[in-house]
């Protein structure tokens, strides 16, 4: 108990931050609003956008439309989960170039820490929405034998998931520090890895494979763990239970993660002030 007393006092300032971020962003309401409604027709489309490839072919990588629907919801919803909450990691470029990264350092936190709780995108709730959504539709439509085993393979792909997507934006904000002008190199793997999470990974080529399904594990947020819930794990050629090794692949993610932000950090050497 005395345990939880003293972490929830060291949370508290960054609960603090956080609630006056979600204020300022709600206190505009027309604002807030229009936001919203933008970020969930950002979501719809790219939800179109699946559901326009599958009108013209009946098949895609062995998987009909509703299989790829499981895939798009998991992997959409853990991506726009990690985004409003690690997403603006990718403004590091911004407090380097104005120096006012030296600010976190007058504080007694984490670095990392700060930063990640230094704001919140609730906008972003808005596509978490329309992801969530998919997957529910996904989860009646397709036929899956449901059992404790199941249930537990669904919660740990959305956690893992999550944890990969958050690492994804920690590894590079770690790479800001070296590339500062060059943020869209590390954009095309974080965002670029979003968009293969959502698709087929069977129709990968080899490159491809190496990088989004292994380097970055981009294919285990998602098309593996859906894979071994639908019962199609002979689509790629894995064992069956290659889906249930999402958390290794977070583990993996977060590893990448924390070794770029730490040397990164070391690198640093101040903005010059």
């Amino acid at each position: 108990m005395a345990d939880l007393t003293v972490t929830g006092s060291r949370l508290r300032p960054y609960r603090a931050v956080l609630a006056s971020r979600a204020r300022s962003q709600t206190s505009y309401r027309a604002s807030f609003a229009l936001d919203l409604l933008s970020s969930l027709l950002i979501g719809v489309i790219e939800l179109v956008e699946v559901w326009i490839l599958f009108h013209n072919v009946v098949e895609l990588g062995g998987l009909e439309f509703e299989h790829v629907l499981l895939v798009f919801g998991i992997a959409e919803l853990c991506f726009c989960l990690a985004d409003v909450s690690f997403g603006h990691c990718d403004q590091l470029p911004t407090y380097l170039r104005a120096g006012t990264l030296d600010v976190f350092y007058l504080r007694p936190q984490p670095l990392l820490l700060q930063l990640v709780t230094s704001e919140i995108s609730l906008r972003r709730l808005a596509r978490a929405a329309v992801a969530a959504t998919a997957l529910v539709v996904a989860l009646v439509v397709n036929e899956i034998a449901w059992g404790p085993a199941d249930v537990l393979l669904l919660v740990v792909a959305l956690a893992s998931g999550y944890a990969t997507f958050a690492a994804m934006f920690v590894w590079a904000a770690g790479m800001q520090f070296f590339l500062i002008e060059g943020a869209e190199t590390t954009n095309a793997f974080v965002y670029g890895g979003r968009y293969a999470a959502t698709q087929p990974a069977s129709v990968w080529s080899r490159p491809l494979w190496a990088v989004f399904g292994f380097f970055f594990p981009m294919a285990f947020t998602a098309f593996l763990p859906a894979l071994t819930l639908l019962g199609l794990d002979d689509v790629v050629g894995l064992p069956g239970w290659a889906g249930w090794c999402a958390p290794l692949a977070a583990v993996w993610t977060w590893l990448l993660a924390l070794g770029s932000w730490h040397i990164g950090v070391r690198h640093y050497q101040g903005g010059g002030g």
